[in-house]
């Protein structure tokens, strides 16, 4: 009896060791996958190109797919009541860490988590070609919960777009690298070029405020913004010192510089007198030469320059990215974009199977990304893209909007872009450039909610003040500003975060 139990034990010992060997995926059963994406429902050919893949799918795993938009139209409500009301009516949702509370809405269940074997068995593709480091990144409390976007380049740091041929008259001979730079082009553009305003900007849009205090304080500090907050006023010290937060916004002459150098250019006539009530086009302006610069992205640049180039030829357009004199850049976190599965999916599996072909066949892939071949494109022989004569994307082309799974090994470059150009920048970019350094960091706002919201209000009654030189003593209104954010308990906000902080990454 001892031998038999002996051997007994050793057999399970051995077949612990022994790798699961899961079921083949069944797919007997045809289901329909629906899948929740943000967007305005598609007027173009979309539909007709989504019977073609529909068919694919069908062939490949017995599924098919069909969109559920949330469209642009108060989308933020509308996208968490759909995650918050779920009844097994979705299975797949694009997502995002930091413009579509992908961590929240984890918290509060809306989410699947996936373990390694669904993964592996389900997603077969999509599990090998993310790395274990980036699969940490998409865990909350242990489990995976979002599959990332971690193989697609793209940029949306922010900067300034000017043309190039005249940052050469102005003595730039190398283009405008510093705001230094900046403030001189800005002035030979208002000496020199009649009817021509250096930066018509639609200051009416709130997003200008974050875009240039940030932009200032990441090329004078090396300061590496938090994603997550309400109010953009929460950096890393540096990239030597990302998890203590800077105190910027309450001490130092930097901000003090800032409100200056910004009253100095609104005196100068760099932008509008009634800036804070324009909402004009600046990039229709830009295009017409009625403006020097326009401040945005960089991949809104990438497309602006072939533009430009064409309405205005010579133009040379530019990009001068915020950070650069510090050389304070940070890549894209890979969770802007990520997919997850409903929680009350009733098909998770085949869910998963219809992403990993989303993500990696190379037909579904292309049909989606660029519609039939042949018909809505062309592709040459250096693998470049282009649309036929005529063509127009409102009426003639595909709004899938998969924003959450691209693939540049399946990637097409658009031959009416300047790659030389374009991969000239991007190389200076991989010169400098760090991982996103709070991507497991998930902001908890139910501790000093209030006083966050407090400093919201301060922030914007102030910063577009300070950032359009809107005032009479730059130095008094930024004293004002931070005695504010006292009032308004940005202290106790700091202590907050600080201890969040410390207990994801200091441990």
């Amino acid at each position: 009896m001892k031998k038999l139990l002996a051997v007994l034990c050793a057999m399970v010992m051995v077949m612990g060791l022994m790798p699961v060997v899961l079921a083949e995926p069944d797919t007997s059963e045809h289901v329909k996958i629906v899948y929740l994406v943000t967007g305005d429902k598609p007027t173009n050919r979309t539909y007709e190109v989504l019977d073609k893949i529909n068919a694919l799918l069908t062939e490949k795993i017995n599924a098919e797919l069909e969109f559920r938009w949330i469209e642009w139209t108060d989308w933020q409500t509308q996208y968490n009541l759909a995650l918050a009301t779920q009844s097994g009516d979705i299975d797949l949702i694009g997502t995002a860490t930091d413009w579509l509370d992908a961590w929240p809405n984890t918290q509060k269940g809306a989410f699947l988590p996936l373990s390694e074997e669904m993964l592996k068995t389900y997603a077969p593709k999509t599990w090998e070609s993310v790395s274990q480091a980036h699969w940490d990144l998409c865990k909350y409390d242990g489990q995976i919960y979002l599959i990332p976007e971690d193989n697609y380049a793209q940029w949306t740091n922010h900067g300034f777009m000017y043309r190039g041929d005249w940052a050469k008259e102005a003595g730039l001979e190398n283009g405008v690298h510093s705001w230094a730079d900046l403030g001189v082009y800005f002035q030979y553009v208002k000496d020199n070029k009649e009817g021509v305003i250096p930066w018509d900007a639609n200051g009416n849009g709130s997003s200008y405020s974050p875009q240039m205090a940030g932009g200032w304080q990441t090329s004078h500090t090396g300061n590496i913004a938090i994603e997550g907050f309400p109010v953009a006023i929460f950096y890393g010290v540096s990239k030597d010192d990302p998890y203590t937060l800077s105190r910027y916004y309450l001490e130092g002459d930097e901000l003090v510089e800032f409100a200056r150098t910004m009253k100095a250019w609104a005196d100068a006539g760099y932008w509008r007198a009634d800036v804070l009530n324009y909402t004009g086009d600046v990039v229709a302006e830009m295009e017409e030469g009625a403006t020097a610069a326009h401040q945005h992205h960089t991949q809104t640049w990438t497309g602006e320059r072939t533009t430009m180039e064409r309405k205005q030829p010579g133009s040379d357009l530019g990009f001068f990215y915020f950070g650069e004199e510090q050389k304070n850049l940070i890549s894209l976190n890979i969770t802007h974009g990520a997919m997850a599965v409903a929680a009350q999916s009733k098909n998770p599996e085949r869910a998963l199977m219809v992403y990993d072909l989303m993500r990696n066949d190379p037909e579904i892939y292309r049909l989606m990304q660029y519609g039939f071949e042949g018909d809505m494109y062309t592709v040459d022989e250096n693998g470049l893209f282009s649309r036929p004569e005529g063509f127009n994307d409102s009426t003639d082309g595909v709004s899938f909007n998969f924003w959450w799974g691209r693939n540049d090994g399946l990637e097409y470059r658009n031959a009416q872009l300047d790659w030389d150009a374009i991969l000239a920048l991007y190389a200076r970019y991989d010169e400098v450039k760090i991982d996103y350094p709070y991507g497991q960091y998930i902001y908890d706002n139910s501790m000093v909610g209030p006083l966050m919201d407090n400093l919201s209000n301060v922030y914007n009654t102030y910063m577009p003040r300070i950032v359009f030189g809107m005032n009479d003593d730059p130095d008094a209104l930024v004293a004002e500003f931070r005695q504010a954010l006292q009032d308004a308990g940005i202290e106790m906000v700091m202590e907050e975060v600080q201890g969040q902080l410390d207990a994801v990454y200091r441990k």
